[in-house]
C-alpha cells in the first residue's frame, strides 16, 4: 500500500464504520465483511475478491492505533482530496498545502510533485512529516476460517484432519477432548503474508457428532447406566461400558437412589498437552421400574410395601412445603 492509497481510500467507508468507531466496532465490522466477501464463499467472483483485499487493507490500518492516528492526520490535512502527480488544478488542493509548507504558495502556479516511490518521492516527504512512521513494514497475512465435523470418538481421542483452505490442503491437529463448537487456532496456517511478514492463522470450528451412550464434560466422560431396583436397594457390582469398547466393574452401594453419580478414576479423556491427568468416567445410576410384573414379582413387591409401610418417602417434602 502506497502513500497515495492512504490519501485516496476512505478506509472507514470500506468497513462501513464512523470515523469515531472504537476498536471493537472496527473488528466486528471487519469480521462480518471478511466472511461475506471471502473468496472461498465467492468462487470466481473477481469483484468480491477485490473487495476482500480492500477490507483487509482497511482493517490493517484502522486496527493499528499508531497507523490509524497517522492516517487520520493525513486525511484531515489533505481534506480528503484526490491528487495528481502535478500540473494545474483547482485551488486548495493537497499540492497547495505541501507547496505552502515547503516554500511554494502564492499564486497557485507552484506545485509540489511526488511519485509513488524512489528517493525524494512523496512518501519520503510524508516520512519526514510524521517522523518516519508513515512507511509501514510488510503486512502479515489475514486469518482464515474453516469448520470440521468429527465423530465423537475422534473428538475424545484427538485426530489429524485435512482441510481445503484457499485452494490448498492444510493438515490440522485437533487435540483430545475438544468440545462441540470449540475453536482451534492454528498459527501460521492462514493466508500468506507479504514477503518478510508471517502468515495469518487458521481458526477451525469443531463440530462434534453426538454419541448414543456417552457425553463429554470437560475431560470427563459421562454415561447413564440402568440398574434394577434390587441392585440399587441391596447393592451390586455391575459392568459399565467404556469408550474404548471394553468394560469396567463399578460397585453400586446399597440404597443408591436413581440419579446418583459414581466416579471411575482415569477412564475419561486421556491426558495430552498441558493436561496433568486423565479425565474420569462419571456413571449416573438410573433405577429402572419394571413395566410388567409376573404374579410372583407382584406379590414380592406388595410384601415389600407392607414391610416398609411405616416409612413415608415424602415426609421431608411435606415438612418443607409447610415451612
Amino acid at each position: 500500500m502506497t502513500g497515495q492509497d492512504w490519501l485516496e481510500k476512505d478506509f472507514y467507508s470500506v468497513l462501513g464504520v464512523p470515523k469515531d468507531a472504537d476498536a471493537a466496532t472496527i473488528k466486528k465490522a471487519y469480521r462480518k465483511l471478511a466472511r461475506e466477501k471471502h473468496p472461498d464463499h465467492n468462487p470466481g467472483d473477481a469483484k468480491a475478491e477485490a473487495q476482500f483485499k480492500d477490507i483487509g487493507e482497511a482493517y490493517s490500518v484502522l486496527s493499528d492505533p499508531e497507523q490509524r492516528q497517522q492516517y487520520d492526520q493525513l486525511r484531515a490535512m489533505a481534506g480528503g482530496a484526490r491528487f495528481t502527480a502535478g500540473g494545474r488544478g483547482g485551488g486548495g488542493g493537497f499540492e497547495d498545502i505541501l507547496g505552502g509548507m515547503f516554500g511554494g504558495g502564492g499564486g497557485g502556479n507552484t506545485r509540489v510533485r511526488y511519485s509513488s516511490g524512489g528517493a525524494g518521492g512523496f512518501e519520503d516527504i510524508l516520512g519526514g512529516m510524521f517522523g518516519g512512521g508513515f512507511q509501514r513494514g510488510p503486512q502479515p497475512g489475514a486469518d482464515l476460517a474453516a469448520a470440521v465435523e468429527l465423530p465423537f470418538r475422534q473428538a475424545v481421542e484427538g485426530s489429524t484432519v485435512s482441510l481445503q483452505v484457499g485452494g490448498r490442503t492444510v493438515n490440522a491437529r485437533i487435540p483430545s477432548g475438544v468440545r462441540d463448537g470449540q475453536k482451534i487456532r492454528l498459527r501460521g496456517k492462514g493466508r500468506p503474508g507479504e514477503p518478510g511478514a508471517p502468515a495469518g492463522d487458521l481458526v477451525v470450528t469443531v463440530h462434534v457428532a453426538p454419541h448414543p451412550v456417552f457425553t463429554l464434560d470437560g475431560r470427563n466422560l459421562k454415561v447413564t447406566v440402568p440398574v434394577a431396583f434390587d441392585e440399587a436397594a441391596l447393592g451390586a457390582t455391575i459392568d459399565v461400558p467404556t469408550l474404548d469398547g471394553d468394560t469396567v466393574r463399578v460397585k453400586v452401594p446399597a440404597g443408591t437412589p436413581s440419579g446418583r453419580t459414581l466416579r471411575v478414576k482415569g477412564k475419561g479423556v486421556r491426558a495430552s498437552g498441558s493436561a496433568k491427568s486423565d479425565g474420569d468416567l462419571m456413571v449416573t445410576v438410573q433405577v429402572v421400574v419394571p413395566q410388567r410384573l409376573s404374579d410372583a414379582a407382584r406379590e414380592a413387591v406388595q410384601a415389600f410395601g407392607i414391610a416398609t409401610s411405616g416409612e413415608n418417602p415424602r415426609a421431608t417434602l411435606m415438612e418443607q412445603a409447610r415451612a
